[in-house]
């Protein structure tokens, strides 16, 4: 997998590809089903599979913090789309140089002089260039014209309900991480290396990895029982905050864990952190003795949870389900790629 950052990286190399644009923020089962129509483009014109994303993405550009939170920071998703068949991720600047391109000068300059697209697979609702004026009947026009095929992505529902990343936020917003895992296809994950803090759970009796969090990746705000994944690969039951922390305060948002029954050093190491139910939200305590009361509760709760004896929380195994098939894919919207 190699990741382009801007236009100038572009080599004569990259040129000759099957491509697709979008956000896909989550690479849920909608952008995982565009990859596999882009793989089997890509296998019968024998080219590298390519994806155009944003940093940031043009909801954030124009929102700034009022767009919605991320499912995936960029890593992660680089990641993910490398696992299901991405072979090159060109990643442009979003800024008003890239804004103010016309939908033309964005062809030109991107897709045919930058990638040498051969094909292009997008949604037929795809807008592009400046003030959207571009969209899928130009990118035909302009394709017959260049030399490059363009086709829409095909029809993706589940339970004959469209797969979007807004759906997904939604979901996980409510706790429900079962229904959110089966849109991902995979368990919902945050990750990030511990750091050194203050080790004021240390000195409560609650020791803590602390996870620093880019605010933009905040989907869920709260505390969980969580399950983390070492760097061995055991998966060790726990309790963490997603937040800010306002009872004692943080300049930056954090995830903080508390790993149950677990002795060892983990500063430098990278976790994934796999919530489970969501316990509470974040509470700002009158003082320290109020918030070990309360810590001490949320680690009885999870502990409950995870014996699968508190009938207020779902089974503990129903967020770490993976389907092996994708149900329900007749007619209806089409495979949503390019939602925040």
């Amino acid at each position: 997998m190699q990741v382009i950052r801007g236009l100038h990286n572009l080599r004569d190399e990259h040129r000759g590809c099957v491509a697709t644009i979008g956000n896909f923020d989550g690479v849920h089962r909608g952008h995982q089903a565009i990859l596999d129509q882009l793989r089997e483009r890509a296998r019968a014109l024998a080219l590298p599979v390519t994806v155009v994303v944003f940093e940031p993405q043009p909801r954030e550009f124009f929102a700034g913090e009022q767009a919605p939170p991320r499912l995936t920071r960029l890593r992660d998703k680089v990641e993910l789309l490398a696992e299901h068949g991405a072979d090159r991720v060109l990643c442009l600047p979003f800024n008003d140089a890239l804004r103010g391109l016309t939908a033309r000068e964005f062809i030109e300059r991107v897709l045919v002089r930058g990638l040498g697209v051969r094909h292009l697979v997008v949604g037929d609702d795809f807008r592009f260039g400046c003030d959207r004026r571009g969209d899928f009947s130009l990118l035909e026009v302009e394709g017959a014209g260049q030399g490059f095929g363009v086709e829409h992505t095909r029809t993706f529902l589940l339970d004959g309900e469209r797969v979007s990343s807004s759906r997904v936020r939604t979901l996980l917003t409510s706790g429900n991480f079962a229904q959110a895992a089966r849109l991902l296809g995979r368990p919902y994950r945050l990750g990030g290396r511990v750091v050194p803090d203050r080790q004021l759970g240390r000195t409560i009796g609650v020791p803590t990895a602390n996870l620093p969090q880019p605010a933009r990746s905040l989907a869920l705000q709260g505390v969980y029982a969580v399950l983390t994944e070492l760097p061995d690969g055991r998966r060790v039951e726990g309790v963490a905050n997603i937040g800010w922390r306002p009872t004692v305060g943080s300049h930056r948002p954090v995830l903080e864990v508390h790993l149950f029954d677990f002795d060892g050093d983990l500063y430098g190491e990278f976790l994934t952190v796999l919530p489970c139910a969501k316990l509470r939200g974040e509470v700002k305590f009158d003082g320290l003795d109020a918030l070990k009361a309360q810590i001490r509760a949320d680690q009885a709760r999870a502990r409950r949870y995870f014996a699968g004896t508190d009938d207020s929380l779902p089974l503990a195994s129903a967020p770490l389900a993976r389907e092996a098939v994708i149900s329900d894919t007749s007619a209806g919207l089409p495979a949503d790629h390019d939602d925040g």
